[in-house]
């Protein structure tokens, strides 16, 4: 069992050496559109959490239809995406990117939902403004709670993306063999 395992990791090691210029350019592939999609889905999520965390109509329609899109695999997402822009990265990433935003959406709407309210009322009381409150004290105190999210996000995103890549690479290698 351990000569088999030896041999497994020796296999692995020569085909990594031998072929290290694909890899590196796939790991980059790889990054490339996790970022992407982190970072849209971070830009567009960030905002909407902070709106559903002070509207209730913002939280019954945004949180069930990201809570909705939860469900969807993200196989699925990129079959409904395909015909609209492609097979390719930008298909992949916006296909990503929904799958990334329920729960960077979901953690920045606890993480204000949750603030102290005597912390909040002691920043106002000291004069400050509603931006200075929303930067200064609220968003520093949510931190933690949205990069929990966004966390969470990447580790969805990483096994979305794999999936995703898995099933296009074995159908591109068995047309290409065929």
């Amino acid at each position: 069992m351990l000569n088999e395992l030896v041999t497994l990791l020796n296999s692995t090691w020569e085909y990594l050496l031998s072929h290290g210029p694909e890899f590196g350019g796939a790991i980059v592939d790889h990054l490339v559109l996790v970022g992407i999609s982190l970072g849209v889905a971070v830009l567009i999520c960030l905002p909407l959490g902070v709106w559903t965390s002070r509207s209730r109509f913002a939280t019954l329609t945004l949180m069930n239809l990201i809570n909705g899109m939860r469900v969807v695999p993200s196989l699925a997402i990129l079959f409904l995406v395909v015909p609209y822009l492609g097979l390719n990265a930008t298909s992949v990433a916006v296909a990503l990117t929904v799958l990334a935003m329920p729960p960077i959406l979901i953690n920045t709407d606890a993480a204000f939902r949750n603030l102290n309210p005597a912390v909040l009322e002691a920043a106002r009381g000291m004069g400050m403004t509603k931006r200075q409150v929303l930067f200064r004290v609220e968003v520093p105190i949510a931190l933690p709670v949205i990069l929990t999210g966004i966390r969470t996000a990447a580790v969805e995103v990483n096994a979305g993306l794999s999936t995703i890549e898995n099933r296009i690479t074995s159908r591109w290698t068995a047309q290409a063999s065929a």
